[in-house]
């Protein structure tokens, strides 16, 4: 199927109306819904709804949502492939995608981001945050770079340098909450409260463990993908909210985060596909990324063996 066709369709599927995506493509209406056919025909399959009770509105069927994500992937990695290729031998310049969660290590990525700006002003950074499924689907298509993971690696297909930054584990909950006046949160402390969790997999296995009870035995109200959505629910009451520190700025706020005790911690892995060929914007950041991981692991080893 040819780029124009699938350029076509997203603009069908954008504007709702097959005249109004015709006026964007400056192209006829009956050149467009030949073009439409022409799709329809090649996949046997029908994509479009159309006349909407009525009206000019197309709707899409469960094969066009289908299509409409393949196509706007297969687009963006073209418009990737081509600004790469394109580049000055000369000039570094270009993007760098990245996937993540929601975690206080993106940090990092900014640190290293901000070093490069003086001598690379011209690359830019795109940060695309989602779950660990996520994550590995877009660097398993080549739409990102770099992922930021908390699970274990398929050796076989990633290459991953280990993040010697952990994120602590810990309940946010109400300021006025019985357990607010507690320093640290014990697992028994949860047994019988209303928990919010998170839907990261990998993470409850490792969370339920630590309390020491099946999933099932736990009183989970709801689950979260993204925290600050979670820690409005726990601003109205609804429970517990157990995530990472330094997410969620209390202060000012009526939430308040506690740590766990006995401490849980997760170590992070920064991930590529193996054998990936980089851009060369994407090569000195890792240069980079490298140097100030290494830097971080020194200055800890330094600050550990002054402690013993």
């Amino acid at each position: 199927m040819e780029l124009r066709l699938l350029e076509y369709f997203l603009a069908v599927a954008r504007e709702q109306n097959i005249t109004a995506a015709a006026k964007s493509l400056h192209i006829s209406q009956p050149a467009l819904s030949t073009q439409l056919k022409i799709i329809e025909d090649q996949l046997g399959k029908q994509l479009l709804i159309r006349g909407v009770k009525g009206s000019r509105k197309v709707l899409l069927t469960e094969e066009g949502m289908i299509l409409r994500k393949r196509a706007e992937e297969i687009l963006s990695l073209v418009k990737r492939t081509e600004n790469e290729i394109t580049q000055s031998d000369t000039a570094i310049a270009g993007n760098i995608f990245i996937g993540t969660g929601e975690t206080e290590i993106v940090r990092l990525f900014a640190m290293v981001a901000k070093k490069m700006q003086k001598i690379y002003p011209d690359i830019q950074y795109h940060i695309s945050s989602g779950n660990a499924e996520h994550v590995l689907e877009y660097l398993d298509k080549g739409l990102i770079d770099f992922g930021l993971l908390f699970t274990e690696i398929d050796q076989q297909k990633y290459e991953a340098i280990p993040v010697p930054i952990k994120d602590t584990w810990g309940v946010l909950m109400r300021k006025n909450s019985p357990l607010a006046e507690k320093e640290v949160i014990c697992p028994e402390d949860l047994w019988d409260k209303p928990l919010i969790i998170s839907q990261q997999k990998g993470h409850n296995n490792y969370l339920v463990r630590w309390l020491q009870r099946e999933e099932s035995e736990l009183h989970i109200v709801a689950t979260y993908n993204l925290l600050f959505n979670a820690s409005l629910l726990v601003d109205e009451g609804l429970g517990y909210a157990i995530c990472y520190d330094k997410l969620i700025n209390t202060h000012g706020s009526n939430l308040c985060f506690r740590p766990l005790s006995p401490e849980l911690k997760a170590s992070g892995f920064i991930v590529w596909k193996r054998y990936q060929v980089f851009s060369k914007a994407a090569n000195i950041f890792l240069q980079y990324l490298r140097d100030m991981l290494e830097a971080e692991m020194k200055q800890m080893n330094q600050e550990f063996h002054g402690n013993t």
